[in-house]
């Protein structure tokens, strides 16, 4: 038996032994998948285990996350901050062997994965960013950014809508950088693939630009690394259909039975005895040496690099200067975005946005992003920035398409690359399509911007399906998301600084309205998240607190409240910011003494009642209003001042 045999050996009974040990786990693609992997890692992958986060590094990503105890096992091998006791802990809780990856938790890995597809379109976005900075600055007999971004997936991945509307633009984008691994078992947990899947990877691949590899003995070491040597030279993004035998040689080889089977201690000491494994968690001398002299390897790379790099900076200084200053977010200028976006106020939110995001980017060359085809609406677009596209790598604008998903994932991927200001934009209505990769790029808090605009009910003649009423509440059920719904351009311009100073993810709701000029807002009230607009009383009977379109509405009701009420406005452009305040400041926004506190909204959010009080109220949206203007649609709805003042009577009437 060869070394690279014998390590491979050494790696699957690992990989096994770590899931019996848990007695949990994903133990068919961990075998399976195990040639595919030790040849990335032994002869591709360009790494540093001294240095994780060098910047011109090779970028890996476990779309299929469930082979997390390959994952580990290998990262172990080759170096990184993984022990041997690390793998015996494997989804433990607290451990730094997790179930699925996570970021910020084990050493090398790159994205959180898990919810499968989602990966395929990070590995995009991190292709786009590698782009990006290869445009900008590389030159002649320097190549100071030239790394790949490989991603591991399997049969589910690629089943996944998200994976193929990432893989769709992939391939219009030309990112030829980008390497898809796929281990094409053609087992489910439900059983043979064909149950669910018929169609051919390789054409439909080739249908949409990609370069596309197979490899028959997916299991053969040899052909692998033969193969990943190949796709690097592609000058079309390319995807290498390694076809391989789930759980080989256990006895469920080739069955869904062992996609997350676990094998008993009988069986994995038969197991390590077919594979001439007798210790137990164990890295024999000679194949640690085999990992080491890869690991040596990429430590030279990097230092290769970081020379290269000092050459770079006496022959290109100002090339030079440029990269070292590309990521610095301590240059931005607050002040002077709220200074030249101050004339847009009276204007609707998405216009004002517009302003204020082209003046992020003028101030920033790391600012990217764009919209789902809905550009001219949603006006998140950079002004006179040009469009990112196959001949143009420059531009700062995106054309994601109608891909909602795929958008959220890959403006995380480009973030995740390096320190990236990115941004994505469709209207509130479609975030629902959105969703599971801002929960991920939520657990990962990755500050990325996400400009849902259209998000009333004002939105013009659309009807219902365009309705955004229970969206906000989604939005703001994530964990870890702030959501910011700005009445105007200072507490629009506050949620800019959550995101790109405190690196926070951050969701704006913002009006295709016109919203009228509002006396009294504040930018450093909205960095708290709500704040006192009408100080009237220190004894109010009525509270009235709103969000966004609503904050004028709130201030007519005020008006005519006050004619036999005290009535305090409050301003709450993020009940997120809010309810982090001590309480000391909540209370004095929000008198609890009042004989009512009414939220104004255009959402059916019950989660305003958290930070009402007792005496809290909503008026909200809680039914879809059919077609019509806005003025029609909003009034059918009963957002008037005179039905906000009867139902806040109504409600102090049956408190008596």
């Amino acid at each position: 038996m060869n070394i690279t045999q014998k390590a491979i050996n050494y790696l699957k009974a690992l990989s096994a032994e770590t899931i019996t040990n848990a007695k949990s786990g994903h133990l068919g693609i961990s075998l399976g998948a195990s040639s595919i992997l030790f040849a990335l890692f032994k002869d591709h992958l360009n790494f540093d285990v001294s240095d994780t986060d060098y910047l011109n590094r090779d970028r890996l990503v476990m779309s299929a996350g469930h082979a997390s105890a390959l994952y580990y096992s290998l990262l172990t091998m080759f170096g990184f901050d993984l022990t041997l006791q690390d793998l015996k802990e494997f989804r433990r809780l607290g451990s730094k062997t997790p179930g699925h990856p996570e970021i910020n938790t084990t050493e090398g890995v790159e994205v959180s994965t898990g919810p499968l597809g989602q990966g395929v379109a990070n590995a995009v976005g991190m292709a786009i960013a590698e782009a990006v900075m290869e445009e900008r600055f590389n030159t002649v007999g320097f190549d100071i950014i030239n790394n790949h971004t490989y991603c591991f997936v399997g049969d589910g991945c690629l089943m996944e809508g998200v994976a193929q509307e990432a893989i769709s633009l992939a391939g219009n984008l030309n990112l030829n950088k980008l390497i898809l691994l796929y281990d094409s078992n053609e087992v489910t947990i439900d059983g043979s693939l064909n149950l669910a899947n018929r169609e051919n990877v390789a054409r439909k691949f080739s249908a949409m630009g990609w370069n596309v590899i197979r490899v028959p003995r997916g299991n053969n070491y040899f052909f692998c690394t033969r193969a990943i040597a190949r796709a690097k030279k592609s000058k079309k993004p390319t995807i290498i259909i390694f076809h391989t035998t789930i759980g080989i040689g256990t006895e469920k080889e080739g069955t869904s039975a062992v996609h997350s089977g676990v094998m008993s201690e009988k069986e994995l000491n038969e197991f390590k005895q077919e594979l001439g494994v007798k210790e137990s968690f164990f890295i024999p001398s000679d194949v640690r040496e085999l990992c080491m002299a890869s690991t040596r390897r990429g430590k030279l790379e990097h230092e290769k690099w970081n020379q290269n790099l000092a050459m770079y900076s006496s022959t290109h200084p100002e090339l030079y200067k440029s990269l070292m200053a590309f990521f610095d977010r301590k240059k931005i200028n607050i002040d002077r975005i709220l200074k030249n976006i101050s004339k847009y106020d009276g204007k609707s939110l998405r216009e004002i946005n517009q302003h204020a995001l082209s003046e992020l980017a003028y101030q920033c060359p790391q600012v990217i992003g764009g919209t789902a085809d809905v550009g001219p609406s949603s006006l998140a677009v950079i002004d006179n920035a040009g469009n990112f596209s196959y001949g143009y790598r420059r531009g700062k604008n995106i054309h994601f398409g109608v891909r909602e998903h795929a958008m959220t994932a890959i403006t995380n991927g480009i973030a995740l690359y390096e320190d990236f200001i990115t941004f994505d934009s469709t209207f509130l209505a479609f975030a629902n399509y959105a969703i599971p990769a801002m929960k991920m790029r939520c657990m990962m808090k990755v500050p990325v911007m996400s400009f849902y605009t259209h998000d009333s009910i004002a939105v013009g003649q659309d009807g219902p399906s365009h309705q955004p009423i229970e969206q906000l509440a989604q939005l703001r059920s994530i964990v870890g998301n702030t959501v910011f719904r700005p009445c105007d351009y200072k507490e629009l311009v506050a949620g800019y600084t959550n995101c790109v100073k405190n690196y926070l993810p951050t969701t704006f709701a913002l009006t295709r309205q016109v919203v009228g000029h509002i006396d009294g807002t504040s930018y450093e009230g909205a960095l708290s998240g709500g704040y006192l607009l009408e100080n009237t009383s220190q004894k109010p009977d009525i509270v009235l607190v709103a969000s966004g379109s609503e904050v004028e509405l709130a201030v007519k009701v005020a008006k005519e409240l006050r004619k036999k009420y005290q009535v305090n406005v409050v301003s709450m452009p993020s009940i997120e910011l809010f309810d982090k305040q001590t309480s000391a400041y909540k209370n004095k926004i929000i008198n609890k003494d009042a004989k009512l506190v009414l939220a104004i909204e255009a959402s059916d959010d019950y989660k305003w009642l958290k930070i009402l009080g007792e005496k809290g109220a909503l008026f909200g949206v809680f039914d879809y209003v059919g077609s019509g203007t806005p003025e029609e649609v909003v009034e059918k709805a009963g957002f008037t001042v005179k039905n906000v003042v009867k139902f806040a009577e109504s409600k102090l009437k049956s408190q008596k």
